[in-house]
């Protein structure tokens, strides 16, 4: 036939360059205003803190939708999360720093109870097992920018108590406290040393013992 030069197809009479002016340019559209970006979607939960969870990172949405599923949109650079075809968050990624990306306009009213969950039903549920526990969740709490992002903590923590006695918890919480441990998983190590430590003294006195693997303050000056 011919190319895109100019030189006319034998069969129309007419070059590529003027069939493209005359049909197909007006027919063309405009190019996207951003470059074309991989997506993958998920299904989420809302948890009690009114955060969704990313890759260990945890994104906010509106306070009313606690407990309810989500679809989110995840990309290289941003966070968008919907619910029933509604955009309801819109998070740049976090890939270090700080672990919650928490909107203000999600935040539920200082003066509102919501979904029955708030900082001092989590001190006086604490306080049901001793002091020590009750010290800890505070900690969690205060460390926390907002007191709505240690709730997850706050009740793998005191989930974690079940079924272990008050003393053995107290202990487990005394030592948290001193070696500034407030998450889940650090916890759960020192009560699963401390309840290795008891079964292996055969029914002594329930005492916290020093981990071989556990570093306390003294250990980083």
């Amino acid at each position: 036939m011919e190319t895109m030069n100019g030189r006319p197809m034998r069969k129309l009479g007419i070059s590529r360059r003027e069939l493209f002016e005359k049909i197909e340019r007006d027919a063309l559209g405009p190019l996207p205003a951003t470059e074309w970006e991989f997506a993958e979607w998920k299904r989420a939960r809302v948890n009690i803190d009114y955060h969704i969870e990313v890759e260990s990172f945890f994104y906010s949405v509106p306070h009313a939708l606690i407990h309810a599923e989500v679809d989110v949109r995840v990309t290289e650079r941003m966070i968008e999360i919907f619910h029933r075809g509604q955009r309801v968050g819109l998070h740049e990624r976090r890939y270090m720093g700080a672990r919650h990306g928490t909107a203000p306009e999600h935040m539920p009213s200082a003066h509102r109870r919501y979904a029955a969950w708030t900082p001092d039903r989590f001190r006086r549920w604490a306080a049901t097992i001793g002091p020590h526990t009750e010290g800890l969740i505070v900690a969690v709490l205060a460390a926390r920018r907002h007191p709505e992002q240690g709730f997850r903590t706050c009740l793998g923590l005191l989930k974690l108590y079940r079924g272990v006695e008050a003393a053995q918890a107290e202990a487990v919480s005394a030592r948290a406290l001193e070696i500034g441990a407030f998450n889940c998983k650090s916890v759960a190590a020192l009560l699963a040393g401390k309840c290795r430590a008891s079964g292996a003294r055969d029914g002594a006195p329930a005492t916290l013992l020093d981990h071989e693997n556990l570093r306390g303050p003294g250990y980083y000056h």
